[in-house]
């Protein structure tokens, strides 16, 4: 079974040596995705044999993972692995992260650091995680612990029948939200992971706007009618409530409260607009998977 690794990288000459060093004692090839970096990082991976592939400027996170997807299926891997750059993840660990694949338990395994041993997580860190995570397993239904981890194993099947399109952090979240809707099987592993003296991450608040703003964009397009039905049905439940106390006001005092009825009209007007919209929405994406 032919194992590629791949390897997001942006700026990390200080750590990209080591790493590539050891990966390429033990597995048939490396790739690294040199995302826009200024310093020796694709120098150093390419004198140590690494295939880089690198990007004329940083393009984020999901589009180092998307040139890596696209470059392990030209190589035609049987699995790939997905290693962060930074040092973190334990090497000798991606054999317990492709364990569930040689067994033909998974089709996707996710190293996750809320089973095995997480030093120094920042609490901030770990509650943005735990919600994300809780947003993607209502999208999955699925009871992931950890949808953000970038160590993870992918089979072949996964790398052919997923496109990811996120070119930010939102990839981890889009690439499950797919697997699940191909009822692929998703398995995780406890990892040792230290955040100790790490200072290379992305800004948590830009992280985690990142994922959110992905996560409603697939409920959008996988699930319309919940998205437009559940905040139009909102919407049209406020403006009839203010409706009703507009229609009260007046026929206790004979006297028409602007502000009142015109946020009543304007929700059921906005609620009303929003249930056509999922419902025909609903109906189109109804007749493309139809045709699919």
């Amino acid at each position: 079974m032919k194992i590629i690794i791949g390897i997001p990288a942006f700026n990390e000459e200080k750590n990209i040596g080591p790493i590539v060093a050891k990966l390429k004692k033990k597995y048939d090839q490396v790739i690294v995705c040199d995302d826009g970096s200024s310093d020796m990082t694709e120098t150093i991976a390419s004198s140590l044999g690494a295939h880089v592939v690198k990007h004329d400027k940083n393009l984020g996170y999901g589009s180092a993972i998307k040139t890596i997807f696209n470059e392990a299926g030209k190589l035609e891997g049987d699995v790939l692995v997905t290693f962060d750059a930074d040092g973190q993840h334990l090497i000798s660990e991606i054999d317990s992260v492709l364990q569930p694949i040689f067994e033909n338990k998974a089709d996707i395994v996710i190293g996750s650091r809320f089973l095995g041993e997480t030093k120094d997580l920042p609490r901030y860190r770990k509650i943005g995680i735990k919600t994300i995570t809780g947003l993607t397993n209502v999208m999955t239904g699925s009871k992931i612990t950890d949808s953000q981890s970038g160590f993870r194993a992918y089979t072949k099947k996964v790398l052919k029948e997923i496109s990811p399109t996120e070119s930010g952090m939102g990839i981890s979240t889009e690439i499950l939200i797919k697997a699940s809707k191909k009822e692929m099987r998703i398995v995780e592993v406890p990892i040792t992971i230290s955040y100790e003296n790490n200072t290379h991450s992305q800004e948590p608040i830009s992280h985690g706007t990142s994922v959110i703003m992905s996560t409603i964009k697939h409920v959008a397009i996988e699930r319309p009618l919940l998205y437009y039905g559940v905040s139009g049905l909102s919407f049209l439940i406020v403006g009839l409530i203010f409706g009703a106390w507009t229609l009260q006001i007046y026929s206790e005092e004979r006297v028409v409260i602007t502000n009142i009825a015109l946020v009543g009209i304007g929700g059921v007007i906005l609620g009303t607009i929003l249930l056509i919209s999922g419902t025909i929405l609903y109906s189109i994406v109804s007749v493309v998977r139809e045709k699919r």
